[in-house]
């Protein structure tokens, strides 16, 4: 028996982070699930963090599909799309040089000032009309997205900056995102394997955390779906500026 599945701090950590990846996958909690990889390297590095969720996010979004099957945006899902492919294969050639705490630090600058603009506008203008779609915006976020899902399956807050301010339904916004990043994880899988991520080891602790995955997956999606526009967005913009802080703190802390 690994000793990894022996200790009782790996579970500890663990365990949480797949019901927050979970919640998440469901759409309840925007961007929690962007704390899975930093909570589990808690106790392993972050490269074996991300290899031990990839398939657990694979059948969370299996779970996912079905759960939202026939809710989403077709312009939204192929304006996005393509270039997240684009910011997988950057990603996977970039691998060897590009750290996933510097990942995590631009992408929580980044959705503080996001976050930040929206809470301006909801204060002082009262702003809550929709924006419109652009092509040029959504290849760029579409890509930052791909990238970043790569390096450390946080590619939630870009999406979610591209998304959020198109005022979409909710659950359109959510069955949309189910289906792009179930796409995206499955294809990441080639290259997690080429680069030797599928070790015994990992794929035995992946296994002793699948059972939670599709219980919280769909507990977040059934929360989804009871919750109003009014409550999902400020909701969501408030974890999305939350785990923003916890990313720009943890990666400051590692790279300084």
């Amino acid at each position: 028996m690994s000793a990894l599945l022996s200790d009782p701090w790996f579970y500890a950590a663990a365990i949480p982070a797949v019901i927050l990846v979970g919640l998440s996958k469901g759409g309840f909690g925007g961007a929690a699930g962007v704390v899975g990889v930093p909570m589990l390297a808690l106790v392993v590095s972050p490269l074996q963090a991300a290899a031990i969720l990839l398939p657990i996010l694979v059948v969370m979004d299996a779970v996912s599909l079905w759960s939202w099957r026939g809710v989403y945006d077709r312009d939204l899902l192929w304006s996005l799309l393509p270039s997240m492919m684009v910011g997988l294969a950057i990603a996977w050639l970039m691998a060897s040089y590009v750290t996933p705490d510097m990942i995590r630090l631009i992408i929580g600058v980044v959705a503080i000032v996001f976050t930040l603009r929206w809470l301006i506008q909801q204060v002082w203008r009262g702003d809550m009309r929709a924006a419109a779609p652009n092509r040029y915006l959504a290849a760029f976020w579409g890509t930052v997205a791909g990238f970043v899902s790569f390096v450390a399956h946080v590619g939630g807050p870009p999406y979610q900056i591209y998304a959020l301010p198109l005022r979409l339904d909710p659950k359109v916004m959510t069955g949309t995102g189910v289906i792009l990043f179930a796409i995206t994880n499955t294809v990441k899988l080639a290259p997690y394997f080429w680069l030797g991520q599928f070790d015994a080891t990992n794929l035995a602790a992946s296994a002793a955390l699948m059972p939670v995955a599709p219980l919280a997956t769909l507990t977040g999606a059934w929360l989804v779906k009871r919750m109003r526009p009014e409550i999902f967005y400020p909701f969501t913009y408030g974890t999305v500026g939350l785990i923003s802080i916890k990313l720009v703190w943890d990666s400051v802390a590692q790279l300084f």
